[in-house]
């Protein structure tokens, strides 16, 4: 079976070393000089997995890039979306590729630890447009070739994006939250490392997202790649469809809060300018 791989940063290169090792007949794509002669090899592919840039920026929500590699796919080949999409776009850009199974399974990788977690994920979702007996098929085709996983789940698109969107969320607001303690700690007098230390054995809590300044050089808030663009796309989705109701308000402060926190500490300000706009 031959596997291709369309982007190769630390998603798409982490996922091709993991098939590659395994002994998958793998093919790479990307706009690299390395991989940019292969674009006429796609429709060699029985899959071909997506990892490329969509990117939530002061403009909105952008799946281009996705869009434009399901263009290289044919002949009823399978179309796997790595890449975090927002709810309702693998949906979407199934119906404008009819002639190809669109499905999209959200990875759960740290950029730190990438590769690890690529060969350890914590769990298998894929999720398809619909539950037709020819899909779960083709999904289930698809489950067993990934990483092996103590959890799979085949679900719709839209849940396996939300998946993907919560677990972002909910891991930055976490961080943000232990930011705020922290700065209560210092203000009362008490020592945040030995009250964090109870706290986390707590097995619901636990330790990840908890440390709150990098020492190196006091970098503050949830940044990176992901975080910054997920809360923002997640929080523009909760208006879109709930308005400024039913918990609106307090993601918001979440997000503002965070914006503070890495503007004060100078981290990753090309990436927050980027999703929200110019700051000061």
């Amino acid at each position: 079976m031959k596997i291709r791989f369309i982007g190769q940063g630390y998603i798409g290169k982490n996922y091709a070393d993991n098939f590659e090792s395994r002994g998958y007949d793998v093919i790479r794509y990307s706009l690299e000089n390395e991989y940019i002669n292969n674009k006429d090899k796609i429709s060699e592919c029985n899959i071909t997995f997506i990892a490329v840039p969509a990117p939530t920026t002061s403009n909105g929500f952008d799946c281009s890039a996705v869009s434009e590699a399901l263009k290289l796919i044919k002949n009823d080949k399978i179309a796997v979306i790595k890449s975090a999409v927002i709810m309702g776009t693998t949906e979407s850009l199934q119906k404008e590729n009819p002639d190809i199974f669109v499905m999209h399974s959200p990875e759960f990788l740290r950029e730190a630890t990438a590769r690890h977690d690529t060969d350890n994920p914590s769990r298998n979702i894929i999720g398809i447009p619909n539950m037709s007996d020819e899909y779960l098929e083709k999904a289930r085709q698809v489950m067993s070739i990934l990483p092996k996983s103590n959890h799979e789940q085949i679900i719709k698109t839209k849940e396996a994006e939300m998946a993907k969107y919560v677990s972002n969320v909910f891991l930055t607001t976490k961080l943000v939250f232990f930011n705020t303690v922290y700065d209560l700690c210092v203000k009362s007098g008490i020592d945040y490392e030995k009250v964090k230390e109870g706290v986390i054995q707590d097995l619901r809590i636990g330790e990840s997202h908890t440390k709150v300044i990098n020492k190196k050089n006091n970098e503050r808030g949830a940044g990176g790649n992901c975080f910054i663009k997920d809360l923002e796309a997640y929080l523009n989705y909760h208006k879109e469809n709930l308005g400024e109701d039913n918990g609106y308000e307090l993601l918001l402060s979440i997000r503002d809060k965070n914006v503070e926190l890495l503007r004060d500490s100078v981290k990753d300000k090309e990436i927050l300018e980027g999703v929200i706009g110019k700051i000061n």
